[in-house]
């Protein structure tokens, strides 16, 4: 997924943990050949290559899970996480190469391939119809997280019971490991304390942020995160850490809280069982930080 991933097991024999991390890879690579849209032959971009379509067509499971999903984030985020945004990323992906910010032109034929009324889906037959001209869809920020699901469930399959996977930073966790609390995970970009860290079991902790991939562009700093609204790469630096029941949830959440900013941002997360968010963002010379209520280790909002 043009991202260096790694499993970590706790087995009951290094022939078992072996076969089981063997087994977790293969899923990684069988859901890069749906949804990686980096690939002109994956199932995802070879969706993308027949927009605008006449007629709705069947998708395999996996590729209408991550679709639907990512619908019902998109009206959860008011739009802040969409997976039309494709146009848009292309735009500013050649942005960061050149230097040059996309001109108004470019980016408002772009918006008109992006947003709700672009994607249209039957969840009775599960069928998918691209309706706007130029349309891409972009899986971003959500198809690590979904791809790690998937693998930890592989797994389990397996009788693995303590397991970490991590995509580059996208973190899915199960089980502690024996005669631990939980797995220990560093919170990136590092904040100002040498505790920057939280113990997790059955969760997954993701990291949205402009840390590696920016570009300044005359005074001002973009990052490689898009807000589908406006078309404009979101400013930076900022950074938003999300905990979530699973890492599906983290991916999207992460990226829709970074779009909103630090108090729509926190709010949208903190309005979601089991879910946490710590923000942390430049005001003027200073670096800020908020968490929700729900953060690990927090007993009142700040």
């Amino acid at each position: 997924m043009g991202m260096p991933w790694s499993i970590t097991v706790h087995a009951a024999s290094p022939a078992a943990g072996h076969a089981a991390i063997a087994a977790g890879f293969a899923e990684v690579a069988r859901l890069e050949r749906v949804l990686s849209d980096y690939d002109p032959d994956s199932e995802l971009s070879r969706l993308s290559a027949q927009a605008p379509m006449g007629a709705a067509v069947a998708v395999s499971e996996d590729l209408w899970r991550v679709l639907h999903r990512a619908a019902d984030l998109q009206a959860d985020t008011d739009g802040a996480f969409d997976i039309t945004v494709g146009p848009l990323t292309s735009l500013w992906r050649q942005a960061r190469r050149t230097g040059v910010a996309p001109g108004t032109d470019r980016l408002a034929a772009a918006r008109h391939a992006v947003g709700r009324q672009a994607l249209e889906l039957d969840a009775d037959r599960r069928t998918v119809r691209l309706i706007q001209p130029g349309m891409r869809l972009d899986p971003g920020g959500i198809g690590a997280g979904y791809a790690a699901d998937r693998a930890m469930e592989v797994l389990e399959r397996r009788g693995i019971a303590a397991a970490l996977i991590d995509a580059s930073g996208d973190v899915l966790v199960s089980a502690a490991p024996p005669g631990a609390a939980g797995w220990r995970i560093a919170v990136a970009p590092a904040g100002t304390s040498a505790e920057d860290h939280v113990m997790l079991v059955h969760a997954a902790i993701t990291t949205s942020g402009d840390a590696y991939q920016a570009v300044e562009i005359g005074s001002q700093r973009h990052g490689h995160v898009i807000d589908p609204r406006t078309g404009q790469a979101v400013p930076g630096p900022a950074a938003v850490t999300v905990i979530a029941p699973d890492c599906t949830t983290a991916d999207a959440l992460a990226t829709a809280a970074l779009v909103l900013g630090p108090e729509a941002g926190l709010r949208a997360v903190a309005g979601r069982p089991g879910c946490a968010a710590r923000f942390t963002w430049k005001d003027g010379g200073a670096v800020r930080t908020a968490v929700t209520r729900s953060w690990p280790g927090v007993t009142a909002d700040r």
